[in-house]
């Protein structure tokens, strides 16, 4: 993609050199193979740039592959979902389209080889059985009783697991490596498992179902992928991707680990996000505090600005934790080009012109987006009666408050001069209405006399604002490594303030027909995104995609 940003890394420099030697005859095919049990998320974004971005880069091929081993939690439902998501972030794999299961006969087959071979075995320990015989980092495993099977027997045992004749969990295929391996992962990995239940793709066809291990490679192998480029935590497995493929000595790709995306303050894990879900402290995986793309598309991240961070955190070899600021400031940057400016008032207090005419209005001329004339300009309509931000007026303000204040003059955006000459409070001393007056001769932001306002502050006509609910999102958890946290309940590191909902907010008339999806910057205030599922025509919702600024650094700070 254009906006990717290319760095020099340690796969690119791996790639650069396999090139030279003429390995995979200078060819260079990627894949991205996510297993169809739930939706994308964050972390994935890195690996479908990396994968799909070299690919492009080195005028190579790249393939989408569904790696559905595990008919329990397989869906087309994710299927479907996985693909409209990495077709959003901006990535199209055309005809290469596979999954693991286009290849459980060719699989099958292999586990066949691997057992006339001698290099795999039926095994009928339970899994409280091989936990005990595989032994510790520091003590080997044992050989398990049944290692010993001859031929014949494995081969016949296989088949009557493959026909059904046997419940889930009564035996396993392993391989026969070695029960001292310095690799646990090396330990007579199992190869193949019991399952009675129908795949999304196969029904009831198969009774064995491959492990990811066994399967994994072996696709790459069949696809003819150059680079199998996988996050750091798969390192110990490429002994066992190795070992598979030099044992069935079929064609070798090369697998390289990288860095997985560790990002501050957010938890890139499905298992932990469950719970928060079930006990309904997040609507569902689309919630727009998740880091799904789900989540992120109905806050209003945008696809440029997550691949614009993908390029700009790189790839590195080890962990490291990102700071989310990075994805802040690029998602801000992103927006600044391309959102229209509005004024919206979150919490509203009523101002009264009092020397402008109450059957007046005028149409005053608001530019749509400073950063791109293409945009246009937009009339707001302008009344004897408006709402200003609460916090745009103080009583007694301090010395560097430049807003409203009794007695202070301060311009309205694209209005006039107002001066505030009243003040009116309730019963209980809250203010609930300033009286000011305006200069009709300072529109446009100027006067005859030359004089100057400190201060600037947007508005909404109170006669023609659209009534409306703004969600303010935030960070949800309060911890920078939720995951790595002391206390493993993450109910207890979560921001309370991830999730303001405001009512009776004030916009201007023209956001009434705003259509879901799109973004727009509040003047001052920040960026917000029309919801996606719970807007209506003529009621949308809006969603704060991020604030202007880096709020939380001030908060740090303190």
């Amino acid at each position: 993609m254009s906006e990717t940003v290319v760095s020099k890394d340690f796969i690119r420099e791996i790639i650069n050199e396999d090139i030279n030697t003429g390995k995979f005859d200078g060819r260079v095919m990627t894949r991205f193979p996510p297993e169809p049990n739930g939706f994308l998320h964050l972390g994935h974004a890195k690996s479908i740039c990396l994968n799909f971005g070299v690919a492009e880069e080195y005028h190579g091929l790249y393939n989408l592959r569904f790696d559905d081993t595990n008919p329990v939690k397989e869906d087309d439902e994710f299927v479907e979902g996985i693909k409209r998501d990495i077709q959003w972030l901006g990535f199209d794999w055309g005809d290469r389209l596979y999954f693991a299961s286009d290849y459980f006969d060719q699989l099958y087959e292999f586990a066949l080889q691997l057992i006339r071979k001698e290099k795999a075995y039926v095994d009928s320990l339970n899994q409280e059985e091989m936990r005990a015989y595989r032994g510790t980092p520091h003590e080997p495993g044992r050989n398990s009783p049944h290692r010993l099977r001859s031929i014949e027997e494995n081969l016949d045992l296989f088949k009557q697991m493959q026909a059904g004749e046997f419940p889930d969990g009564a035996h396993v295929l392993r391989a026969k490596i070695d029960m001292a391996h310095p690799n646990l992962t090396m330990r007579d990995p199992v190869l193949y498992r019991i399952r009675h239940a129908d795949h999304h793709r196969t029904g009831d066809r198969w009774c064995v179902y491959p492990m990811y291990d066994f399967t994994h490679c072996i696709s790459d192998s069949i696809e003819g992928v150059t680079h199998s480029l996988c996050t750091w935590e798969f390192e110990n497995n490429r002994p066992l991707y190795d070992w598979i493929l030099d044992e069935l000595d079929i064609y070798h790709p090369q697998q390289i680990e990288f860095a997985p995306l560790n990002l501050a303050y957010t938890v890139l894990s499905k298992r932990l996000y469950r719970p928060l879900i079930e006990q309904g402290i997040l609507s569902g995986w689309d919630d727009p505090r998740m880091p799904t793309f789900a989540g992120l598309r109905r806050r209003g991240y945008t696809p440029e600005a997550i691949r614009a961070f993908c390029g700009r955190i790189g790839v590195a070899k080890k962990h490291n934790l990102i700071d989310i600021a990075l994805l802040e400031f690029t998602i801000r940057e992103d927006l600044n080009k391309r959102a229209p400016r509005v004024m919206g008032v979150l919490d509203p207090l009523k101002v009264v012109i009092t020397n402008y005419s109450v059957d007046k209005m005028e149409k005053m001329e608001a530019v749509n987006n400073p950063e791109d004339e293409s945009q246009g300009k937009r009339g707001v309509p302008f009344t004897r009666e408006i709402y200003i931000e609460r916090n745009d007026f103080m009583e007694d303000p301090p010395r560097k408050f430049f807003r409203l204040a009794p007695g202070r003059e301060v311009r309205l955006r694209y209005g006039y001069y107002i001066t505030c000459t009243d003040v009116i409070k309730n019963d209980q001393g809250r203010v609930v209405e300033l009286r000011c007056t305006y200069d009709p001769e300072s529109h446009g932001g100027s006067t005859p006399d030359g004089r100057k306002v400190r201060g600037t502050i947007h508005w909404v006509s109170a006669a023609h604002a659209l009534d409306a609910e703004v969600r303010l999102y935030d960070r949800l958890f309060n911890d920078p490594e939720p995951d790595t946290s002391e206390d493993t309940m993450l109910e207890n590191l979560l921001n309370p303030h991830s999730l303001q909902i405001l009512t009776g907010c004030k916009l201007e008339p023209g956001l009434v027909d705003a259509e879901p999806g799109h973004i727009f910057q509040f003047e001052r205030l920040g960026y917000f995104c029309v919801d996606t599922v719970d807007s209506k025509p003529g009621a949308p919702i809006f969603n704060r995609t991020i604030t202007l600024r880096d709020t939380w650094a001030k908060k740090q700070k303190k």
